[in-house]
C-alpha cells in the first residue's frame, strides 16, 4: 500500500518522514524541565552554573562559558582575540553562515579557504594559502564531527594568528582517539540547536583554558556586568548593579535550556552508539549491495561525532545528478540534505572576493547528508539504502 502524503515546505513527505537529524529527548528531559519551571526561577542561575562546571569535566577544559547559540559563541570568541575592522579571519568556505558571519559583524574580512577531499575540512596547506599580513585569525570547522588536528595547524602559523574552533558538530569528538575536541586550549564553540548531538533546544558554548577571558565573556554575555542576575538576587550582600565598563551584549542561556542540556550530557554516551550503530548499518547494506557510495573519512571511528553522515555520489558512476537524486528521496519520505552550498557562492560574500576553490566545489557537486540520529532506527536505516538502491542500481 502506498504512504499517504502531506505537503511539508513545499515537498511531499509521509506520516513517518525520515528527517535528516531530530532531538532524541525522553521523560527524563521533560521532568528536568518541569524542575526548573516549579523552582521559580528559569532564567540564568544555578542549573547553568551547574552544566557550566558538568561541560566542563566532561571536555577538559579548565572554563566553560555556556551562551545562546553558536554563532553568539563565534562572535564573542572573535571579539576577545581583538579582531576588527582591516582584520582577515581565515574560514573554509563549506560550513554554515554563521562562521563567516561572526567576521562580519566585527567588521573583519572572511577570506575563504579550501578543504581537503576526504575530510572535508581544512588542512595546514589549505590555510598556508590565504595567509597575509592581515591575517589574525583562522576558524577552523570541525565539519560533521570530524576532527580536525589543530594542533598540526598551529605549528605551521605565526604566533599572533589565533585559532578558533567552530565545534557546531563536534561535541563529542576525539582527537586521535584521546583529546577531546575543547580541550586544545584554543577558544572552542560549541553548538546545542535542536538537531544537534546533545541538543538544549538552542544554545552554545565557549570552552577555554584562561580564565582571565572566561571571565570577560560571562560579562559580555550579560550586558556587560560582572555578575549575573542570579548573584545580584540572591546574595544579601549585593545591592547595586556594578559599574559598566564595557559594551556587553545578551547572549546567556537559561536554566530551562541547562536543564535539558544535563540531562543530554548524561544519555550522550548511549546516543553517540546509537549514531555509531546507524554508521554502521549503512556502510553494512551499501557494501552488500555494492552501491557506489563514498563517505567523509573517519566517520566510521570512534573518534568522529557523527553530527552529519555525509555521503559522495559520482554522477559518472551513478547516472543521476545529485540534486535529482536528493529530491527522489525526499519524496520517499527520506530528508536527505547538502550541507553546504559554499560560502564564497553565495551573493552576501560577493563584496569579499570570490575565489576559486576547486576541491570545495567539487565536494558542493557530489554531497549529500543521509539521515542519522539518535532516534532513527535500523529498519530506518534499511529502508533509505533500500531506495537509494531503487534509484541507483540499473538492471
Amino acid at each position: 500500500m502506498e504512504p499517504s502524503f502531506i505537503l511539508f515546505w513545499g515537498f511531499a513527505m509521509t506520516k513517518d518522514y525520515i528527517p535528516f537529524g531530530t532531538p532524541d529527548f525522553t521523560e527524563a528531559e521533560i521532568e528536568a524541565v518541569t524542575r526548573v519551571m516549579r523552582s521559580g526561577w528559569v532564567g540564568m542561575g544555578k542549573e547553568t552554573i551547574a552544566f557550566e562546571k558538568e561541560l566542563s569535566d566532561y571536555i577538559g577544559a579548565h572554563e566553560v562559558v555556556t551562551v545562546n547559540s553558536c554563532t553568539s559563541a563565534l562572535f564573542l570568541a572573535l571579539l576577545i582575540e581583538g579582531i576588527g575592522p582591516g582584520d582577515e579571519v581565515i574560514v573554509p568556505s563549506l560550513t554554515w553562515c554563521a562562521t563567516a558571519n561572526a567576521a562580519l559583524y566585527l567588521g573583519a574580512k572572511p577570506v575563504f579557504c579550501d578543504v581537503d577531499s576526504q575530510s572535508m575540512c581544512v588542512t595546514p596547506k589549505t590555510v598556508a594559502e590565504k595567509l597575509t599580513s592581515r591575517t589574525k585569525a583562522v576558524i577552523v570547522v570541525h565539519y560533521g564531527g570530524y576532527a580536525v588536528d589543530v594542533d598540526e595547524l598551529r605549528q605551521t602559523l605565526p604566533k599572533h594568528v589565533a585559532i578558533i574552533e567552530d565545534a557546531a558538530h563536534a561535541f563529542g569528538s576525539y582527537y586521535n582517539n584521546k583529546k577531546c575536541v575543547g580541550a586544545s586550549g584554543n577558544l572552542v564553540c560549541f553548538s546545542f540547536y535542536a538537531n544537534k548531538n546533545l541538543s538544549t533546544a538552542d544554545g552554545g558554548a565557549i570552552a577555554l583554558f584562561d580564565p582571565c577571558k572566561a571571565e570577560r565573556l560571562r560579562s559580555l554575555r550579560m550586558s556587560g556586568m560582572d555578575s549575573n542576575a542570579w548573584s545580584r538576587y540572591t546574595k544579601a550582600s549585593t545591592v547595586f548593579v556594578a559599574s559598566l565598563t564595557e559594551l556587553g551584549y545578551k547572549m546567556n542561556l537559561t536554566d530551562l535550556q541547562a536543564a535539558i542540556g544535563r540531562v543530554q550530557l548524561r544519555r550522550l554516551g548511549e546516543m553517540a552508539n546509537v549514531r555509531f550503530e546507524i554508521a554502521k548499518r549503512y556502510k553494512q547494506r551499501i557494501d552488500e549491495l555494492r552501491m557506489d557510495i563514498s563517505f567523509q573519512s573517519g566517520v566510521f571511528d570512534k573518534s568522529h561525532a557523527r553530527h552529519l553522515f555525509v555521503a559522495m555520489f559520482d554522477i559518472t558512476k551513478t547516472g543521476i545528478k545529485r540534486d535529482d537524486l536528493l529530491l527522489a528521496l525526499r519524496t520517499r519520505n527520506i530528508g536527505a540534505s547538502i550541507h553546504y552550498r559554499p560560502l564564497h557562492s553565495q551573493p552576501l560574500y560577493a563584496g569579499h572576493g570570490v575565489p576559486s576553490l576547486p576541491i570545495t566545489e567539487s565536494l558542493a557537486e557530489s554531497i549529500m547528508t543521509l539521515p542519522i540520529s539518535a532516534k532513527m532506527t535500523l529498519t530506518q536505516v534499511d529502508y533509505v539504502v533500500e531506495q537509494l538502491a531503487a534509484l541507483l542500481i540499473k538492471e
